[in-house]
């Protein structure tokens, strides 16, 4: 379980976030939405301990290892250009890796898996530099999951990916965690992904918890309107509701 208890965030003296308190059960796929500026990547980086914040962010279950049971795929990683894709991933495997350590045939064939999930097998000695937007991103996420650990933070991850690349990187998270027990955390701008593959969406506005439940109860069109500003068409469907972008009145 990841928990948040009474968590704040403050930027130069500004509050950012917060308070809030939120939890989140084993082998449950949390959406975090709402506008740019929200608080969504602010959220995950105080559960990953790489923000200051107040209260308490508290991740329970056995056997806690620091380092190697939070994967992390942020929105703006590091990625050395001259560095090849299988080396890339590779480094997934460090928190399993002692410092004086060599990679083991283990370490090996996790980074082959999670390439291969990806559809990434062919890149695997190309370098970074040469990969496209979309390429780039499921190298990111292919690194995050070469880690194997139990609980996935994802920001943003299908940036950069069409929409066809985009729901099936979905769909392989969905398949992990459905398969091996995962949880997931993630941010997601697109509103229908979301509400097709989340358990549970929390809607965060002003870094402050606006909406929280099942998909059809917050992909709304009062709280998108009221949180989005109007231009928003909710549509139910049997998979989740689609939101569809409408041009605005320019009358």
């Amino acid at each position: 379980m990841i928990r948040w208890d009474n968590v704040s965030v403050r930027y130069n003296g500004t509050t950012v976030l917060g308070p809030l308190s939120l939890e989140v059960a084993q082998g449950e796929w949390l959406g975090l939405i709402g506008p740019n500026g929200s608080g969504k990547t602010t959220m995950l980086k105080a559960a990953l301990g790489l923000v200051e914040h107040t209260g308490l962010c508290a991740l329970d279950g056995a056997d806690h290892k620091s380092g190697g049971d939070l994967a992390w795929m942020p929105q703006r990683p590091q990625l050395p250009d001259e560095m090849g894709v299988f080396d890339y991933v590779l480094l997934g495997r460090s928190p399993h890796i002692g410092y004086f350590s060599v990679e083991s045939r283990s370490d090996i064939e996790s980074a082959n898996t999670a390439l291969g999930r990806l559809g990434l097998e062919k890149f695997a000695r190309r370098r970074l530099s040469t990969l496209s937007g979309g390429e780039m991103q499921k190298a990111v996420l292919a690194r995050a999951l070469a880690q194997e650990a139990p609980t996935l933070f994802l920001d943003e991850p299908t940036a950069s990916l069409d929409i066809g690349h985009a729901i099936e990187v979905m769909e392989v998270i969905d398949a992990l965690r459905r398969d091996d027990g995962l949880t997931v955390i993630s941010a997601v701008h697109d509103l229908t992904l979301a509400g097709r593959f989340a358990d549970r969406l929390v809607l965060l506005s002003g870094g402050a918890i606006v909406a929280e439940g099942l998909p059809g109860d917050v992909l709304t069109e009062e709280l998108l309107h009221a949180h989005y500003g109007p231009g928003l068409r909710v549509v139910p469907d049997s998979d989740g509701p689609t939101v569809i972008p409408m041009r605005r009145s320019n009358d």
